[in-house]
């Protein structure tokens, strides 16, 4: 959608903070879903095969729940304004450790992602009215 026909009304947001699912690996299906609507959004989330997909499954169905919780929001006109996947921390706080060449110990982070998707109601779009032009008359 393009942001001429979006309405500056209220947006609904979803969060799962803490999510077990790097950042980086989730922020590649944020890109998928962001600016989309919200049913072709979960027909992608659906049929995605990346991990993130189940995640963000979630948390825009559970967006879609909180819209409609507002009666005079139409959900099949919402699309999805933001979404984000920040970093988080690490998990238990720490670094882990792996066995590394010739006795040496090898650190790798487990790390956590904070996952936001923010729906809002698209405008009403008025059919486009047809452009006259001018006609050349051929004068021979």
């Amino acid at each position: 959608m393009s942001p001429d026909t979006l309405d500056t009304g209220r947006e609904f947001v979803a969060k799962h903070r803490f999510a077990r699912i790097t950042a980086r690996k989730a922020r590649y299906i944020a890109d998928l879903i962001r600016g989309r609507g919200v049913n072709e959004a979960l027909e992608l989330l659906q049929f995605a095969p990346q991990r993130g997909g189940v995640f963000f499954l979630k948390v825009v169905k559970s967006a879609v729940a909180n819209a409609s919780l507002d009666e005079t929001i139409n959900i099949n006109r919402l699309y999805i304004s933001e979404c984000r996947a920040d970093d988080g921390p690490l998990l238990n706080g720490r670094l882990r450790f792996r066995p590394g060449p010739q006795g040496r110990a090898m650190p790798f982070a487990k790390r956590l992602s904070h996952l936001t998707v923010k729906v809002r109601e698209a405008a009403e779009q008025a059919a486009p009215e047809p452009k006259q032009t001018a006609k050349k008359s051929k004068k021979a």
